[in-house]
């Protein structure tokens, strides 16, 4: 098959979708789909095109940028001169899926939305906004969409956005021969000077608001023993630094920028317990917990829509309630304290990672899909 991935961010822009978006286009690739991936050239230093993990990247200008989402009409021209079967669409952020849908309309193409989370757009007219996409662009991308993906149950149960859709529900996905619990972390530990025997308390993501970075921070002060590290760059890294500061806890607190894909792996391999402490919905599932568990890490997740179906809650993790440091400390000390348990709910992570959200298993879902799809509109119709 002829397959265009369309997504409003891409590597090396970091994120879940982009993330899930790479893992699925090289596994498709490596089965000998032609794939090509459509997205923003956010960054001028980025070519225009290239070819990455067996796919091809297409980068369109974007006009500007907008609450965080570019805004690249540009990107259905590039549509139109694509040979291709299957147009698959990854929203939010907005626009990129509506011009994708369009397109495909426009040409008689079946296409595929994975709606990954609801729009949330962080201004005092927020709501308004949200509510007059959802209602106009949003409805109409969806509503022509020959199917719509969410990643969770709950989530699609739960968002104003699909719930009237009938959307299939097939997970992002992980990759576990690159996370793997054989990684050595001694590189880690030597390299920021963590004895063995202090143990260690891992968030990777994006410094923003919805990730409850600050909760994190505010969970050390009731975990002394042990240093807590924050993969990841975002716009709030500086105020987040200075509330580790002012909390007196920037000794313990550790923030390790932007990781490479070679080290990360390592990263996660170094952890005690990896914890997702996410307080909105645009985290609507979190790859980084799956990355973790794929390592055999336990995993503490906040209570949210979505995030929350990940991990039984005692068997591969915990859940913590969200907005709540105190909690979240309560739980990570309850982990420290108890090795064993944590092995076991690492095993118990491995597994779940293998049996329900390995690469190959979702590839084989969205694959499966793709071909329904396929059939469904080669079918002839009858006629009265």
């Amino acid at each position: 098959m002829r397959i265009a991935q369309v997504s409003p961010w891409f590597s090396p822009h970091l994120g879940g979708v982009e993330s899930h978006v790479r893992s699925l286009s090289r596994e498709l690739a490596a089965r000998g789909h032609e794939v090509t991936v459509v997205t923003s050239r956010h960054d001028a230093s980025l070519p225009s095109e290239e070819v990455l993990d067996g796919f091809r990247i297409v980068r369109v200008k974007p006009q500007f940028l907008m609450l965080q989402t570019p805004i690249v009409p540009k990107m259905r021209a590039t549509l139109r001169g694509i040979a291709v079967d299957v147009v698959h669409a990854h929203s939010p952020p907005p626009l990129a899926s509506q011009y994708a849908g369009s397109v495909a309309m426009e040409r008689g193409i079946p296409y595929v939305v994975t709606y990954h989370c609801d729009v949330d757009v962080p201004s005092a007219l927020g709501t308004l906004i949200e509510s007059i996409y959802r209602r106009s662009f949003g409805a109409t991308t969806l509503r022509d969409a020959d199917q719509l993906v969410v990643t969770t149950q709950t989530y699609g149960a739960t968002s104003r956005a699909v719930w009237r859709y009938n959307p299939a529900v097939i997970p992002n996905a992980v990759d576990h021969r690159r996370f793997r619990p054989d990684i050595d972390a001694g590189w880690v530990r030597e390299r920021l000077k963590i004895l063995a025997s202090v143990p260690i308390v891992l968030l990777v993501g994006r410094i923003v608001p919805h990730k409850g970075i600050e909760h994190f921070i505010e969970a050390a002060r009731d975990v002394p023993d042990a240093q807590f590290l924050i993969a990841g760059e975002g716009p709030l890294l500086g105020a987040m630094k200075r509330l580790a500061a002012t909390l007196g806890v920037a000794a313990r607190v550790r923030f390790l920028g932007r990781v490479s894909e070679e080290n990360l792996p390592k990263v996660y391999a170094a952890c005690d317990v990896f914890v997702l402490p996410s307080v909105s919905r645009l985290e609507a599932f979190g790859i980084v917990a799956l990355e973790a568990m794929a390592t055999a890490k336990p995993v503490i997740i906040a209570d949210i829509p979505g995030v929350r179906e990940v991990i039984e809650d005692g068997r591969e993790g915990l859940l913590a309630d969200p907005v709540n440091p105190r909690d979240l400390a309560a739980k990570i000390r309850r982990l420290l304290a108890d090795p064993e348990r944590r092995r076991a709910m690492g095993q118990r992570g491995r597994e779940k990672v293998l049996a329900s959200f390995d690469i190959e298993r979702v590839t084989d879902q969205i694959e499966s899909l793709y071909r329904t799809i396929l059939n469904r509109r080669r079918a002839p119709t009858s006629r009265p």
